[in-house]
């Protein structure tokens, strides 16, 4: 060999061991290999949470993309497994046994409609699969998930008493709730009738077949009474066609909505004055904070809708307490999920990558979402979050205040 090949060589020995050492003093988020960590979205793709599922999946793939290219959590890339729950029940246990028996995913998230999140919820605490969703129906929580289960959707109890509460400042007397037969009927009707006979007003409920093609008699039957306002509890698909009957009855009162069926969908698929006034409620993103400010800029969205900010603060609090438990489990995930989301004295954080740096340097976190701040109940619920007040004038959403 040559004295010119021996320094090669010796060069090459020397840079190849130097990398070596280099990689072994980098904190766990600065390198990726072993084994990756699989986790899921199980998302409305298709059917009537259609219009948000694909946002949803672009924001949990935006932060698992970033957080693999700093290098993972442990070691360990992260590897994103995605399902269409088809807004169905059983749909969603079809996609949710592939990921959790084939698949071998340590986390869901996103679960959208409350009658897939309770179909889904035994499958993932009889496994040991963490599950983070945005249903509403206050059932969810009351079911013995035994901590395997946040949701970072305000429970129906709160929803309820907002609506009941904003019909009364709109001045109506008496409402009535037209609903199909969802897991949060009962509760939404529930408390918007205590809000309302709370204010020496009353309330009544119709529940319908969602899936008939006209709604006319139940109309007739809720408008019988001469309700100040109508409280429509179902998703868009059936929403329009209810809006339509509505108005083809002559009702001039107030129309309430949920804020994820009165949508760009709806208005594309009704004559303008069919939807004209209507307000819709919805949980608010946490508009102007850094973490929604970075939603923004990730997924070039301006403004992303609250679902899409819920799951984007799931897929942080999950990689989080992945790296606070040192482990990739279910289990770890339910022992951890608190501690990055609201520990006492932690530093504050609105992303994962900071986040893990901290975690890798043994001190606490305490992450604020783009949702909100992400403190949970003992039993998984939200602890607080603000409402979004919106009406459509002229064909267009608008919004009205956020309090």
């Amino acid at each position: 060999m040559t004295r010119i090949g021996m320094d090669i060589n010796r060069r090459t020995l020397l840079a190849g061991t130097a990398a070596v050492a280099g990689t072994l003093a980098m904190p766990a988020i600065g390198r990726a290999q072993g084994a990756p960590i699989r986790v899921a979205t199980l998302l409305p793709l298709t059917g009537a949470g259609g219009p948000y599922g694909p946002v949803m999946g672009k924001a949990v793939k935006a932060v698992v993309d970033e957080v693999n290219a700093a290098g993972g959590i442990l070691g360990r890339r992260i590897e994103l497994l995605g399902e269409d729950d088809q807004t169905n029940p059983e749909a969603g246990v079809r996609a949710a046994r592939k990921l959790i028996d084939v698949d071998k995913v340590s986390a869901i998230m996103g679960t959208w409609a409350s009658a897939v999140t309770t179909a889904v919820a035994p499958l993932c605490w009889g496994s040991g699969t963490f599950l983070a969703t945005v249903s509403g129906a206050d059932a969810i929580t009351a079911l013995p998930h035994q901590g395997f289960l946040i949701r970072t959707q305000p429970n129906t109890t709160l929803q309820g008493r907002k609506f009941g509460e904003f019909a009364i400042a709109q001045g109506a007397k008496s409402a009535f709730f037209l609903t199909p037969q969802t897991p949060f009927a009962d509760s939404q009707f529930n408390n918007i009738k205590a809000a309302m006979e709370k204010a020496g007003g009353k309330a009544e409920r119709l529940i319908y077949d969602d899936k008939k093609p006209s709604y006319r008699t139940e109309v007739d039957q809720a408008l019988a009474g001469k309700p100040d306002a109508l409280i429509f509890g179902g998703y868009t698909p059936d929403t329009t066609v209810l809006l339509k009957d509505v108005f083809r009855a002559g009702y001039k009162g107030q129309k309430i909505a949920f804020g994820y069926s009165v949508n760009a969908k709806l208005l594309e698929g009704v004559p303008p004055e069919v939807a004209e006034g209507i307000y819709t409620i919805s949980p608010s993103p946490a508009e102007g904070s850094n973490a929604y400010k970075r939603l923004v800029k990730l997924i070039g969205v301006n403004n992303p809708d609250p679902y899409t900010t819920q799951v984007y603060d799931q897929i942080n609090l999950i990689l989080m307490a992945i790296a606070a438990g040192g482990d990739a489990s279910g289990t770890a995930i339910k022992d951890n999920i608190r501690k990055v989301s609201q520990a006492a004295g932690g530093a504050v954080v609105d992303n994962a990558i900071d986040g893990l740096k901290l975690i890798a340097e043994k001190k606490a976190v305490n992450y604020d979402g783009a949702s909100g701040p992400c403190d949970f109940t003992e039993i998984g619920d939200i602890q607080d979050c603000q409402f979004r007040y919106e009406q459509v004038k002229a064909g267009k959403i608008t919004l009205v205040k956020i309090a």
